[in-house]
C-alpha cells in the first residue's frame, strides 16, 4: 500500500524526520532554502497533506490555486495568522496546528529576554570579549533590578500566565490586560487592567505575550509607547507584528526605552536594521520554542493531526475556519 504524500517545508528534529520517512511519501524543500509559492504549489500537486511553518503564508491566492488532493494542512506552530483560514474553509482543507506545547519553552525565552535587557547582556559580552573589562569600575554596565517591580503582561493567555509564574519567583508584582479577565483562582494577586493603555502606563517592564490579530497588529506603537514610564524595558516573545519598528527604534535611542529583548520580529528572518546599530537591544532569532522536548513534540503532534485527518478520526488539534472572524481571545495564545 503506497504511503500519503506529505509536503513538508522545513527540517525538523531526527524523532520527527524518522517519523516523517516512516510514515509518509515526503516532498521536501530544498536543503537551506525556502519553498517560493510557485514552488510550493507544484510540490502540492497531487498531494495529500502539506507540513508547513509560519515563514509559509498561504494566502487567498494559495487556495485558489492549490492542488484539490490536499485535505489537510498542518502548522508547526500554534499560531496560524499566516493561514487564510476562510479561503481553506472554502476548498475543505483542514487546517491543524499545536497549541500549548511549547507554553513553558517561550515562557523561559519571555525571562531570559527581560534578563539579558534589564541586565544589558549585550554589552557585557561585548566588553568580556573585546577585553575591556575593567573590574575596578564598579559603575560599568548598571543595570535594572526585576525584584520589587512592575512587570505588565499584554496578553494573559497560556504564555502570559508562565511568564507570570516565573516572574513571580525573581519578586515582580503582575499586572496584565487581556480581553478576558482570569478566574480569581487563576489570577491570584495579579491586577488586570481593562484598557490596555492603563496597563502600559503602571508598567516599567513590559513582555508582549498576545497573539497577533487584526486588534493586536502594530499595538506598540509611538502612542502606545508614550504611555509606558521613561526608561521601561520591553521585551517581545510573541509576534514582531505586534510592534511598530521604527517607533520602538525612536524609542530605544530617546531614552523612552531604556532597553528591549526580542525574539520575533515583522518579516523575519530579516529585521529592521536599526535594531542592530543599538547597544541596548538584546536580540534572539526567534528560538521560544528552540528545545529538544518541545520540537519533537510539536511535530509528533502535527504528525499526528496529519494521520487522523487522512484516516478520517478526530484529530487532536484541528483549527475551525470560524476562528478567523471569532473576537480572538489571547487565552489562546
Amino acid at each position: 500500500m503506497s504511503k500519503p504524500i506529505l509536503v513538508v517545508t522545513a527540517h525538523f528534529v531526527d524523532e520527527v524526520e524518522a517519523r516523517i520517512d516512516r510514515e509518509f511519501e515526503a516532498r521536501r524543500k530544498p536543503k537551506d532554502a525556502f519553498f517560493r509559492p510557485e514552488d510550493l504549489l507544484s510540490a502540492a500537486d497531487g498531494a495529500d497533506a502539506m507540513f508547513v511553518t509560519p515563514a509559509d503564508r498561504l494566502d487567498a491566492a494559495f487556495f485558489t490555486r492549490v492542488a484539490s488532493s490536499v485535505k489537510v494542512i498542518t502548522t508547526h506552530s500554534a499560531g496560524y495568522d499566516h493561514i487564510d483560514l476562510s479561503a481553506a474553509a472554502a476548498r475543505k482543507i483542514a487546517i491543524a496546528h499545536i497549541p500549548g506545547i511549547s507554553t513553558d519553552a517561550v515562557a523561559d525565552i519571555a525571562l531570559l529576554l527581560l534578563l539579558g535587557a534589564s541586565r544589558r547582556a549585550y554589552e557585557a559580552q561585548q566588553v568580556v570579549r573585546s577585553g575591556n573589562w575593567n573590574p575596578s569600575d564598579l559603575t560599568l554596565l548598571l543595570g535594572w533590578q526585576l525584584t520589587g517591580k512592575i512587570l505588565g503582561i499584554y496578553g494573559m493567555g497560556r504564555i502570559g500566565q508562565a511568564v507570570a509564574k516565573r516572574a513571580r519567583g525573581f519578586g515582580m508584582k503582575i499586572h496584565y490586560h487581556d480581553p478576558h479577565r482570569l478566574s480569581p483562582e487563576i489570577e491570584g494577586d495579579a491586577i488586570f487592567h481593562d484598557n490596555p493603555y492603563d496597563l502600559l502606563r503602571v508598567s516599567p517592564f513590559l513582555s508582549l505575550n498576545a497573539p497577533e490579530t487584526m486588534q493586536t497588529h502594530d499595538f506598540l506603537d509611538a502612542k502606545a509607547i508614550a504611555c509606558l514610564p521613561r526608561g521601561a524595558i520591553v521585551v517581545n516573545a510573541a509576534r514582531g507584528g505586534m510592534v511598530v519598528d521604527e517607533d520602538l527604534i525612536a524609542a530605544l535611542k530617546s531614552g523612552q526605552v531604556a532597553a528591549a529583548g526580542l525574539d520575533t520580529y515583522e518579516g523575519e528572518p530579516k529585521l529592521n536594521p536599526g535594531y542592530l546599530s543599538l547597544k541596548n537591544t538584546f536580540l534572539l532569532p526567534h528560538i521560544g520554542a528552540a528545545t529538544i522536548e518541545t520540537r519533537t513534540a510539536m511535530g509528533m503532534l502535527a504528525l499526528d493531526n496529519v494521520n487522523a485527518v487522512l484516516r478520517g478520526t478526530p484529530a487532536p488539534s484541528l483549527v475551525t475556519s470560524d476562528s478567523a472572524v471569532k473576537p480572538h481571545s489571547f487565552l489562546s495564545a
